[in-house]
This record gives structure tokens, C-alpha cells and sequence, in this order.
């Protein structure tokens, strides 16, 4: 039995040895007054992006080319996964070297550390924390890819940002076999004597195209 085998065994063991039988209170705020994508659940958004150091545009569809290449200005290199739109790719590829990365085709983390940024596209927002969840789709690539480069370009559209942490796990309850990657802000930790230290469990650079 691998070590994944013996962890799921003890925790079907004690499940099964349980004496709970109510369930579990969900008496938590579900929602807000207001409505996922509408102009307070943005502008909220935006507020808490930006009280995170994260760098935040808004775009209309046609504007995402220009806001990525924008964003990668002091960039030389960026990785892009394969299922990146390719308008997206070429805007990411204008003055820069782009290596595309896939689950087939990936690039090693000592490949990843070499490059400077990578863009994708994400699965939800979530207004009231300023989390970003990407599930690892081809517009989104694999963790690894998001967590290596120091600069993270990502797109995320108004109309998929919600104002609460139920309301977007609800989307993503219709994926559930997808993995996924929650982004609150730059990496950034305090843990060693209160002093803020960047890009320890991720990219160091976080910035944000809000598509209207």
C-alpha cells in the first residue's frame, strides 16, 4: 500500500467509528445583498487586491492583449499554458521569449525558476477575501507554473467574481475532481520575527486584468 492508501484507510476508520449523526451547522453568512459581478462586489474586489500589493486593471474583452503585454513590460521571459487563448500568448510573446508548458509537455521547476512570468486565465473570484481559485484547466495550466515564476499575470472576468467564499466553492463543487490553487495577494510571510519576506510559497508579483 503506498502512503496515500494508509491515509485514506485511518481516515475511513474513524469515520466509520464516529458517533456524530446531526449535521454540521452551516449558519455562516451564504451571500450578500449584492449581486455576483455587480459594482460594489468589484470595487470591493479591487480594494482588497490592492490592500494586498497586487496591481489591478480593468478591460473590456478587446483589452486583454494590451493589459498583458502591459503588465509583462519589465518582464523577459514568461511561460504560458497551452490552453492560454492565443491572442493572449502573442500579447505575452511581443518583445519576450514564452515557453508554452502542459501536463504532457511540462517544464521542470529548475526550467521554471529561469523565467521571469507566467499568465492565465481562472475559474472564480471571491470579493469578501480577494482570493483569486484557479482549477488547473488548459487556460490555467499546472500549479507549478503559477507557483515558480516571479510574476503572475492573471484574467479573471467581473461576471465570475462573487462576493462570498460559499458562493464560489458552489462553482467549484461542479468540478470537483479538479485541483485547485486559491491566490490571496502576493506570496508574502511574516513568520520569521514579524518581518515581511516576498515570494516564499509563490510569486512575489501579483497582477490582475478584471475583464468588465
Amino acid at each position: 500500500m503506498s502512503a496515500r492508501d494508509d491515509i485514506l484507510a485511518s481516515i475511513r476508520q474513524s469515520l466509520a467509528g464516529s458517533t456524530m449523526t446531526e449535521p454540521v451547522p452551516r449558519d455562516y453568512r451564504q451571500e450578500t445583498e449584492h449581486a455576483p459581478g455587480s459594482e460594489p462586489v468589484i470595487e470591493e474586489m479591487i480594494d482588497v487586491l490592492e490592500d494586498y500589493t497586487a496591481i489591478v486593471t480593468r478591460v473590456t474583452e478587446n483589452g486583454i492583449p494590451q493589459a498583458i503585454s502591459n503588465f509583462l513590460e519589465d518582464c523577459t521571459s514568461v511561460v504560458v499554458p497551452h490552453g492560454l487563448p492565443d491572442t493572449w500568448k502573442a500579447a505575452a510573446g511581443e518583445g519576450r521569449t514564452v515557453r508554452e508548458d502542459s501536463r504532457e509537455n511540462g517544464l521542470s521547476n529548475y526550467e521554471l525558476d529561469k523565467i521571469d512570468a507566467v499568465v492565465t486565465g481562472s475559474r472564480v473570484g471571491i470579493s469578501l477575501s480577494g482570493t483569486i481559485i484557479l482549477d488547473c484547466e488548459p487556460d490555467q495550466g499546472r500549479r507549478a507554473i503559477t507557483l515558480v515564476p516571479d510574476t503572475h499575470v492573471i484574467v479573471l472576468y467581473e461576471k465570475d467574481i462573487y462576493p462570498t467564499v460559499p458562493q464560489a466553492v458552489a462553482v467549484l463543487e461542479q468540478f470537483p475532481d479538479r485541483p485547485t490553487t486559491w491566490i490571496a495577494g502576493p506570496s508574502a510571510t511574516s513568520d520569521i520575527e514579524l518581518v515581511r519576506v516576498d515570494g516564499v510559497h509563490g510569486p512575489r508579483n501579483l497582477r490582475v486584468i478584471l475583464v468588465k
